[in-house]
C-alpha cells in the first residue's frame, strides 16, 4: 500500500473490486488483499500485519488455521460459521493470538480481514 487506504459503505454498496481483484485462495474461497499479502495470499512480510476482503461462495470453507497474532474479522454481507458459533452481516469477532478454528459459510459472505500477523495453515 503506498497511500492512505479509506474503505467506504462497507455495509452498504460495499464494492471491494474498487481496490484490486479477488484471486482464488482455496476452493470456493477468493482473497482480495489490501496491504501486507500478494495476490497470491501469502504474506510480504512473515511477521507484519495485512488486511483483505475475503468472499465466500456458498458452502465453502477455510481449513483449520492458528492465529500467532490477533484476528479481526468484520462480516460484510451473508454470515460465516466455526465450532463457537454463526456471525451474521454486522458482527466483528476478534480471534486471540493462540486461538485456531476453520470456517465455512453455508450462505456465502464477504468479510474484511485484519490480521496483526500471518495466519498458520494447521493440520484439520
Amino acid at each position: 500500500m503506498t497511500s492512505r487506504l479509506v474503505l467506504r459503505q462497507l455495509f452498504e454498496d460495499c464494492a471491494p473490486e474498487e481496490h484490486g481483484q479477488f484471486v482464488p485462495l482455496h476452493p470456493g474461497v477468493d482473497i482480495l488483499p489490501l496491504y501486507g499479502i500478494t495476490l497470491e495470499g501469502r504474506p510480504l512480510s512473515p511477521h507484519g500485519p495485512s488486511a483483505a476482503f475475503i468472499r465466500y461462495a456458498p458452502g465453502a470453507r477455510v481449513p483449520r488455521h492458528g492465529h500467532p497474532g490477533f484476528e479481526h474479522i468484520i462480516v460484510l454481507r451473508g454470515s460465516q460459521s466455526d465450532s463457537l458459533g454463526v456471525y451474521p452481516r454486522g458482527t466483528c469477532v476478534v480471534n486471540p493470538p493462540g486461538s485456531s478454528h476453520s470456517v465455512a459459510s453455508e450462505e456465502g459472505c464477504l468479510v474484511l480481514a485484519i490480521w496483526d500477523r500471518p495466519v498458520e495453515l494447521l493440520p484439520d
